[in-house]
Formats: structure tokens, C-alpha cells, sequence
């Protein structure tokens, strides 16, 4: 672990793997939740996690790389069930990457429990982990202009659903009419960081 200072009061916290960022995102806030720990921002990324508003950064950077972050203890957190029709123009080429048919990807992808490990790219933008490594597929070598909103999406080892309409490169295998993202709403985006996620197949996938 490594703890390097982002200007006054803020801390980006480097880990090795996105398993380990996500135990220590899930740490932080149960010690800010404690009292224990005066933060005003906790963003988890892909294997960081910034802390920004503190009053000592220096003093939690000693701390934290001299202490070992222990697992996230189970417990049960919010499950958001998304209805996806896997008929993406992507599914055959991921199902042809995985060496199965299309049926057997779809049930694959959907019989997943999938995690928020973190959000970026665009408001509402949630990046799902749980499909073992062996599923992990390249992203398109053309990227599209346009991917249309509820597109559900794969690239590397994460899953996706675009919020709106925007350029991508991800291999699109399904639609969902989620809205993702609902600025009238609180919170405004209907997948945040450690959001336990199922797709279930409607439309006869």
C-alpha cells in the first residue's frame, strides 16, 4: 500500500489489486460511520481509494500503510435486480471468446453476482466485478461513436451499463431500461460503490 498526498487535505491511497481497494474503501467508511475516522470524500477507483477533506493527512498515510486492512465482513448490502435483454450486437463475439453459444453466455452472465467496485466515465456509470477472470474480454479495436443508454456492456474483467447515449468501446451483449441515472432522484445514481447488482433475463433470453 502506498499513500500519497493530493494537495492540503487529501490522500490517494494505492493498492495492488481491485479486491484490495475495495476492502479498504469498505474499512474507511465503516470508520468514518464510527466517529473514527473525519472525512468529507471516499472515491474508490480500480486500485485506489481517495480520501479528500482531511484534517491530517499525513497522520492517517502513516497509519494506514503501517496497519494490514482486514476483509470486508459479510453482510448482507442492497441488491438492485436489472432486467436485461441479451440481445447485444457484441453477444456472439463474447460467446465465441468464452467458447460457448450465446444462450449458455447469456445464462452465465446473468446467474453472476456482481459488486459496484466503483464508478467514473460518465454520471451513473457503475464498474460490476464478480465474472471470474476467465470471462475477461478486450474491448472492441473500433470503438463505436455511439452506444445507446441501457446498453450492458463488458470489457476487461468488469460489466457495465451506460447511463446515456455516449462514444465506447465495450463489447455490448444486452439492453436494459434501468435508468441509471435520475439527477431528481436520491441518490441520483441507481448504482453506487458496493451495490450488490443481478441481471435477470426478460424476453425470452
Amino acid at each position: 500500500m502506498r499513500a500519497l498526498p493530493v494537495g492540503d487535505d487529501a490522500l490517494l491511497v494505492e493498492v495492488s489489486s481491485g479486491a484490495e481497494a475495495q476492502a479498504l474503501h469498505a474499512e474507511l467508511l465503516r470508520r468514518r460511520a464510527e466517529g473514527a475516522l473525519a472525512v468529507r470524500e471516499i472515491v474508490p477507483a480500480a486500485r485506489t481509494v481517495l480520501l479528500d477533506g482531511l484534517a491530517d493527512p499525513g497522520r492517517l498515510a502513516a497509519e494506514l500503510t503501517a496497519t494490514r486492512i482486514p476483509e470486508p465482513p459479510a453482510r448482507a448490502r442492497e441488491l438492485i435486480e436489472l432486467p436485461v435483454r441479451y440481445d447485444g450486437p457484441d453477444l456472439a463475439a463474447v460467446a465465441g471468446h468464452w467458447g460457448v453459444t450465446e444462450r449458455e453466455a447469456a445464462r452465465i452472465h446473468a446467474g453472476t453476482d456482481f459488486t459496484v467496485a466503483f464508478c467514473g466515465f460518465a454520471p451513473g456509470f457503475g464498474y460490476l466485478t464478480g465474472l471470474p477472470d476467465r470471462y475477461a474480454v478486450p474491448r472492441r479495436a473500433t470503438p463505436r461513436t455511439a452506444v445507446p443508454a441501457g446498453a450492458v456492456a463488458l470489457a476487461g474483467p468488469y460489466t457495465g451499463v451506460y447511463p446515456r447515449s455516449s462514444p465506447g468501446g465495450w463489447q455490448l451483449i444486452g439492453t436494459t431500461e434501468a435508468v441509471l441515472w435520475d439527477h431528481t432522484r436520491v441518490p441520483a445514481a441507481l448504482l453506487t460503490p458496493g451495490t450488490r447488482v443481478r441481471f435477470v433475463p426478460v424476453g425470452g433470453a
